[in-house]
């Protein structure tokens, strides 16, 4: 990366810029010091806000519990330490049902990679304590969906049934299913793909070919190999706009273990991967301050750079994209953001997978399920009836 090259980081609030700062300073004398110089214009609800949204209260906490106490207002500094309290009592919850999930699809001979939660906060963070999380997330083979689906059942999870299909959509335009245990309150995701399609990604064979156990728990767990959490963590924190900075976090404590940068770059390129690579190295090193080395040849040319100032847009926000209705102006932001994240190939692919048929097509002209296949030829009809009927509402409501 060029050494004048900076990103255009003004309008971020000087709140987040604050808790950057923190996060960041690894020396007590120096951090106390910046503080001194930045409490006066602080807004504190936003600095707590803001530390909520980007999940980043356990760090905060072990950086702020260093300094004079008198420098933090004593209501900022309980309930950041009540949010690690309870993050910490979560994690603790969630690798104990990790555990029992993991033996009980071992019992049953169905592979399974855990994505994320305590693994990752052991892994990158050397603690569960330390990284945030509200699910746990698995990655199975789409093969043995029907008796992962029958045995959470059986185990007193619920299934949220919203994913609307046709024609068997469902395998490739969406990526997970969603279970909650009512009496247990956890929330598990059971992954067949690492991301939406449509796109190409390593099958889950490959995946589970290179993966790593766990010692977390006394039952050995499985989860990526350094390469593909890169892989899956930046398509993942890239599809989200970067929003939240646990995400990029995860990728400077990634980047400070041992990758191969030659298998990772092959990785990436071969499924369509190494902007975003690229674009998450140029966040990381320009937001945490990252150090760049010779080896991170996919941060090379002018596109990454593109791709990181255009998530900067999502840091001078505090943007929940899982909260409907996300406001117009984020929708539409974010609809031209994740055309510009695909390559070439994947743009193609993405333009093409509109004239497979989509389960509003179906709901529109409802057909026996022998005669699905017509949806195919029907599939502009039936697109341009329902843009002419939805401008008819809307000028009936003018």
């Amino acid at each position: 990366m060029e050494d004048n090259f900076s990103l255009e980081v003004k309008h971020i609030p000087k709140e987040l810029k604050f808790i950057l700062e923190i996060i960041k300073k690894e020396d007590v004398k120096e951090l106390q010091s910046y503080l001194k110089e930045w409490l006066k214009d602080i807004d504190w609800n936003l600095f707590l806000e803001l530390t909520i949204h980007h999940r980043v209260y356990p760090l905060l906490l072990e950086k702020l519990k260093m300094i004079d106490q008198s420098l933090i207002p004593a209501n900022v500094m309980k309930s950041i330490t009540n949010l690690y309290k309870m993050n910490t009592l979560q994690m603790l919850h969630f690798s104990c049902e990790m555990e029992q999930v993991c033996k009980m699809f071992d019992k049953h001979q169905i592979r399974l990679l855990v994505l994320k939660g305590p693994v990752l906060g052991e892994d990158l963070y050397g603690d569960i304590s330390r990284r945030t999380s509200g699910d746990l997330d698995f990655l199975i083979s789409i093969k043995d969906m029907d008796k992962v689906n029958e045995l959470l059942l059986k185990n007193g999870y619920k299934k949220d049934d919203y994913i609307k299909t046709v024609l068997n959509d469902w395998r490739w335009r969406h990526h997970h299913v969603t279970y909650y245990h009512t009496q247990k309150k956890i929330k598990l995701e059971i992954h067949w793909r690492l991301n939406p399609g449509p796109g190409l990604e390593p099958t889950f064979n490959e995946l589970w070919a290179r993966r790593r156990i766990s010692s977390i728990t006394s039952f050995p767990v499985h989860y990526l190999g350094r390469e593909d959490l890169f892989l899956f963590l930046v398509s993942h924190g890239a599809r989200h706009g970067w929003s939240r900075l646990r995400w990029l976090i995860d990728i400077d404590k990634l980047v400070k273990q041992r990758i191969d940068w030659i298998k990772l770059a092959r990785l990436l390129t071969k499924y369509q991967f190494n902007y975003v690579g690229g674009q998450a190295l140029v966040l990381a090193s320009q937001i945490l301050s990252m150090s760049i080395t010779k080896e991170m040849t996919i941060i090379k040319g002018n596109h990454p750079k593109r791709l990181a100032q255009g998530a900067i847009f999502y840091l001078e926000r505090m943007v929940n994209l899982h909260n409907e209705p996300v406001p117009d102006e984020i929708a539409k932001y974010h609809k031209r953001y994740l055309f510009l994240l695909m390559s070439n190939k994947q743009k193609v692919l993405f333009i093409m997978s509109f004239l497979y048929p989509y389960p509003e097509d179906a709901e529109t002209l409802p057909l026996p399920k022998l005669l699905h296949f017509l949806y195919f030829p029907l599939r502009p009809f039936l697109w341009a009836w329902r843009k002419t009927m939805k401008h008819a509402l809307l000028q009936g409501e003018r």
